[in-house]
């Protein structure tokens, strides 16, 4: 278990040190320009080299790197999609709330699919943006408030016997407590959140003309199991399926294919923006890259069509506890491989010749792959394949990891899979 250990404890600190998507796309950044990769910017002409490694960011939470083969021609593109974001809480405008003139809550919502009762009783922080008036103008700065900050209460078991399978309410039961309001009362809560924010990020709070921050659990993940066999860890939907393809990407040199490693932002509540799946951000780089290799239209859409995209996602396991929650035959489990996703109604991309496509990959690397199936009598949730596809034509399968508690403040997965997948993508981008 070692080898595969190392891995999962590598994944485990890139979630720890990735509160916010804003956050994972700064360390991927970081991590390319380590290893010679150049930034490009949308705003700017593109002229690359055979051979070159590039990166693009999009609202600082979306980003696309990808490496040239030497060669002067490539037979198409080899994509690797994630996402960076995952359901939480995000900081509404004017958020602080005094209650009963003793405390301070935070005015939060919803962000995305959650299973609200996980975010209860957890020691808690805030991290993400802030777009603050500067000496140039607008800068913006990431922060984190690197200590247990808020907790979110729940109500005891004695004020009512319901409390232990009640439904919640996001705007009455899921409020964090920040502080006590103090001998000063309301006065003294009035700024203490966004002049605790503005310390943070160098700035004053009146300075501060806008801001993007979540809740993000503050309990490390971990290795747990009898043998150390799972992985416990807040985000692991999708952080998981970043660290793994991002690391063999930056592993790999290709031989034919041009490399492309995306992180999109926004997949928990739909892709519908400028930087999630369901945008051009996609489109327009693998058509900047087509042009600047001088391409025709015709010869662009040649390369489409030699291409390959792996949407990578995390998936259900069989739960140990309800294994009727799962389809008879298509049941994957924790250490057992890379899950291919099939949908008959097409909520996922895979079909028989991109699963095959998978497989061989698999089997190349010598991995092992597994299949998931919804129940048909349970609606199951969509994910990046088909959004996708539907702005770049190319052949395409949804994958992930297997995990259990999908959309709890804490996942659980196995500690073998993550070093499956590396090397299954591994074998993908050295093409």
């Amino acid at each position: 278990m070692k080898e595969y250990r190392k891995y999962a404890e590598e994944m485990l600190e890139f979630i720890d040190k990735s509160p916010t998507g804003f956050h994972a796309v700064a360390n991927l950044a970081a991590a390319l320009e380590e290893q010679g990769f150049r930034r490009l910017k949308e705003s700017q002409a593109w002229e690359l080299a055979a051979g070159e490694g590039c990166y693009v960011t999009r609202n600082d939470s979306s980003l696309i790197a990808f490496r040239l083969p030497a060669k002067d021609r490539a037979a198409g593109f080899h994509i690797a999609a994630s996402h960076a974001d995952s359901p939480t809480f995000k900081v509404k405008e004017a958020p602080e709330m005094p209650a009963e003139n003793a405390y301070v809550k935070l005015n939060t919502e919803k962000y995305g699919g959650m299973i609200l009762s996980s975010w209860l009783d957890r020691p808690l922080s805030v991290a993400g943006r802030v777009v603050a008036e500067g000496e140039k103008g607008i800068e913006t700065r990431l922060v984190n408030i690197d200590e247990d900050m808020m907790v979110i209460p729940s109500v005891a078991i004695h004020m009512g016997r319901d409390a232990a399978n009640k439904e919640y309410n996001p705007q009455v039961d899921m409020l964090p407590l920040y502080g006590e309001c103090g001998e000063e009362g309301k006065a003294a809560a009035a700024h203490a959140f966004l002049d605790r924010i503005a310390g943070e990020a160098g700035t004053e709070a009146e300075r501060i003309l806008g801001h993007d921050l979540f809740l993000y659990v503050r309990e490390k993940g971990r290795i747990l199991g009898r043998n150390g066999e799972f992985v416990l860890s807040s985000r692991l939907d999708d952080l998981q399926c970043v660290y793994a393809s991002s690391r063999a990407f930056l592993d790999s040199t290709p031989e034919d294919y041009i490399n492309v490693c995306v992180v999109f932002d926004n997949e928990e509540v739909g892709s519908g923006t400028k930087q999630g799946a369901d945008s051009t951000f996609l489109e327009d780089v693998l058509w900047r890259i087509g042009e600047s290799m001088h391409l025709s239209r015709s010869e662009y859409l040649q390369l489409i069509a030699g291409s390959f995209l792996i949407s990578a996602d995390n998936a259900h396991a069989v739960h140990p506890n309800h294994p009727e929650k799962a389809d008879p035959t298509n049941r994957p489990f924790l250490n057992r491989g890379i899950v291919l996703k099939f949908h008959g109604s097409q909520k996922y991309a895979t079909d028989a010749v991109s699963a095959a496509q998978v497989r061989m990959l698999c089997r190349e690397a010598g991995v092992p792959c597994q299949s998931y199936a919804n129940r048909s009598d349970i609606a199951g949730g969509s994910t990046l394949g088909n959004i996708s596809t539907s702005h770049v034509s190319v052949s395409s399968a949804d994958i992930g990891l297997p995990q259990l508690a999908m959309h709890s403040a804490v996942e659980t997965a196995g500690v073998k899979d993550t070093k499956y997948a590396v090397d299954m993508f591994r074998v993908f981008f050295a093409k």
